[in-house]
C-alpha cells in the first residue's frame, strides 16, 4: 500500500511538471519555445525516492516571480529522465489537485478529459513545456512541437500550484524553482 502511495505521487508530480515544460510564452501568435524573451527564475531536480524524474525549469520575462498577476507569462519546462504514460501524468495531476484542495473536485475532472486530449507519453530526454499566460490560459509543448492551449482560465494558476504554492507536496523544488533561500 505505502509503494503504491509513492507511485502515486511520483506519478502526479511527474506528469505535473511535464505539462508545465510544454507551454512556452508567446508574442503575438508566436509560438517559439525557445524564444529569449524568458529569462530563468529557478531550475532543479525532482526525484522520488531513488528515481531522478524531470529537470524543471521555470521562467518569466525578468527572470523574477513575485506572483501570477505580475509575473506572467511563466513558463514552466520539464525535461523528463524517464518514460511516463499520458495517463500516468494525469493521474499525477489529479492526485496534486486532490492534495492540495482537498478533493477532486468536477472541475478536475473536465481538465483532466482536456489534457487527455493535450498530452502524450513521455520517453527519456523529452521536454514538455506549459506557458502560463496573463488570462489564465495554458499554452503546451512537447519538445517545442505546440500541442494546444486550456480554455478555462482558472485552470492555469490551478496546474502551475501544483509546484509553486505552498502546498505543494515537492517543497525543496519549489524552493529552487522560486529561486527562494533557505532559513
Amino acid at each position: 500500500m505505502r509503494q503504491q502511495a509513492l507511485m502515486q505521487k511520483l506519478r502526479a508530480l511527474s506528469l505535473l511538471a511535464s505539462l508545465l515544460l510544454l507551454a512556452p510564452f508567446c508574442y503575438g501568435n508566436s509560438t517559439d519555445t525557445k524564444s529569449n524573451a524568458f529569462k530563468t527564475v529557478g531550475e532543479g531536480h525532482y526525484s522520488y525516492w531513488f528515481w531522478q524524474l524531470y529537470h524543471a525549469r521555470l521562467q518569466s520575462s525578468d527572470g523574477l516571480f513575485v506572483d501570477y498577476q505580475q509575473s506572467t507569462p511563466l513558463k514552466l519546462e520539464l525535461t523528463y529522465q524517464r518514460d511516463i504514460t499520458k495517463q500516468e501524468f494525469i493521474d499525477a495531476t489529479m492526485d496534486q489537485w486532490k492534495i492540495q484542495q482537498g478533493a477532486v473536485q468536477k472541475v478536475h475532472k473536465i481538465w483532466a478529459g482536456e489534457l487527455n486530449t493535450l498530452w502524450r507519453d513521455v520517453k527519456k530526454g523529452d521536454r514538455l513545456t506549459a506557458v502560463l499566460r496573463a488570462d489564465g490560459l495554458v499554452d503546451f509543448y512537447f519538445n517545442d512541437e505546440v500541442l494546444g492551449r486550456t480554455t478555462d482560465p482558472a485552470f492555469g494558476f490551478a496546474f502551475f500550484d501544483i509546484w509553486l504554492s505552498e502546498k505543494t507536496t515537492a517543497p525543496e523544488l519549489r524552493k529552487q524553482l522560486l529561486a527562494l533561500k533557505s532559513p
